[in-house]
């Protein structure tokens, strides 16, 4: 078994839950460090990069973007920097989600709505597909 300051990237996957096609979009995106390499070239992982990784699914799984991620890495790098901008971060992604709550929460009401209307007759009278795709009234 490999030690855990010497995995190999499936190794990694494993220990963090994470497809080895991710692992490899996070070093693309410099999310991870560039890894080290075996003699025969294979990539090496040590516990620091196990942690990276933790912290960056962590993070995803609360919604922050790539971008964002970076941002909270390059401060989580520097122990010694103010997190006042990690707050500052925190609060966009807040304020993200609170309007895309309040989106859902009117996109719920006006389906609600829509769905209210149907009166379960013919496509030609559907309230729903005249919502979604209005179509021209003839001339009369």
């Amino acid at each position: 078994m490999v030690g855990p300051s010497n995995l190999g990237i499936g190794e990694l996957g494993r220990a963090t839950g994470t497809k080895v096609t991710t692992i490899r979009f996070y070093e693309e995106q410099g999310l991870l460090h560039e890894p080290q390499r075996s003699a025969s070239g294979r990539r090496r992982y040590g516990d620091s990069d196990r942690q990276r990784l933790a912290f960056i699914r962590r993070s995803r799984s609360l919604g922050f973007p790539i971008d964002a991620v970076r941002e909270l890495l390059a401060l989580s790098d520097d122990a010694s920097t103010s997190c006042t901008a990690v707050d500052t971060i925190a609060r966009a992604h807040m304020a993200d989600i609170d309007q895309k709550i309040a989106d859902l929460k009117a996109m719920h009401t006006e389906l609600d709505r829509v769905i209210g209307s149907c009166r379960q007759g013919t496509i030609a009278d559907c309230k729903i597909i005249e919502t979604l795709a209005p179509r021209a009234k003839a001339a009369s």
